[in-house]
């Protein structure tokens, strides 16, 4: 989601707070280096073979008993979450330690909605399994580790997965804690962010986009290259923007107020609703964005971001 102007923050900052539904793909057998840019990236050095892989309902019985409800996570060191006000990805970078601390979150979905088993390439993070089976949930499976699979091939257990979670949640987190509890570790080959609060891509107005290489000098001198996000249509990108009323209903229950309350709530001045949640201000006949308000007290509402 993109907002113009100040107006357009304003409503983006009330979704910040909203959770969020997510489609990935993780991988266990093998840990990953991660950018702070990239789902994918340079892999680290194995650690040794893993050849005996569990069951899908023993990763859903960890799932359920260890990463649903409220829990405690620490963010991947290669976020943007400050330290004395560096970035934590500018300092995993220059190969200094980053220590952040554990944070609640909320996860209430993480469903798996398929599994594979098959030999991931120890070269190429995110390509396609070999020889990729399928079995029963209640089966195992042992992997041949003993040359007979192609050189620079690992074998590893390919994970379809759905998250709805909190504001604030790392899903790449997510993948690694899960392969550490399990002892296989595991990263994110994919993932896709589906819905944040009541905006979900299966909206009218959403815009498809493709990704495309551009390679450029890092700050320590060094050309990578990376993928970046190209509109498929941006020249008609207006066309496709909600206006704020619009934007504010996709988001939040409507307030709808008269002609003098906007004007009381565009001064600041309390007026005489009683709400329990966030919701948005309008004046149906004009179709005016007027405020973001909160509840003050009982009776009472009060604005917390004006539109003028």
């Amino acid at each position: 989601m993109v907002g113009t102007g100040s107006h357009g923050d304003a409503v983006l900052a009330v979704l910040r707070d909203e959770d969020q539904r997510r489609t990935g793909r993780g991988v266990l057998g093998r840990e990953e280096g991660l950018g702070v840019d990239a789902v994918g990236g340079e892999l680290l050095p194995e650690g040794g073979t893993i050849a005996e892989f569990p069951s899908r309902q023993t990763v859903e019985d960890v799932i359920a008993h260890h990463f649903t409800g409220r829990i405690e996570q620490v963010p991947n060191s290669y976020s943007a979450i400050k330290i004395n006000g560096q970035r934590a990805y500018d300092l995993a970078r220059e190969g200094k330690d980053v220590d952040l601390k554990a944070r609640p979150v909320t996860i209430s979905e993480f469903s798996v909605s398929a599994v594979r088993y098959g030999y991931a390439s120890t070269t190429c993070a995110g390509s396609p399994l070999a020889d990729a089976i399928e079995i029963a949930p209640e089966e195992s499976w042992h992997a041949e580790t003993d040359g007979q699979n192609e050189p620079n091939m690992q074998p590893v257990m390919e994970l379809d997965v759905t998250v709805t979670c909190s504001a604030g949640t790392y899903i790449r987190a997510l993948g690694r804690d899960l392969g550490s509890e399990l002892g296989l570790g595991g990263h994110l080959t994919m993932l896709r962010r589906i819905r944040v609060g009541r905006f979900s891509v299966n909206m009218p107005n959403v815009m498809t986009a493709h990704t495309e290489a551009k390679t450029f000098t890092n700050r320590e001198g060094i050309e990578v290259t990376r993928n970046r996000a190209v509109l498929d249509d941006a020249e008609h990108a207006v066309d496709h923007a909600l206006d704020l009323v619009a934007s504010a209903a996709a988001s939040m229950d409507m307030l709808p107020v008269t002609e003098q309350e906007a004007t009381d709530l565009r001064f600041g001045r309390r007026i005489a609703h009683d709400i329990h949640t966030t919701m948005a201000a309008y004046v149906p006949e004009t179709n005016d964005l007027v405020a973001i308000v909160e509840r003050a007290k009982r009776g009472e509402t009060k604005p917390v971001a004006v539109f003028n």
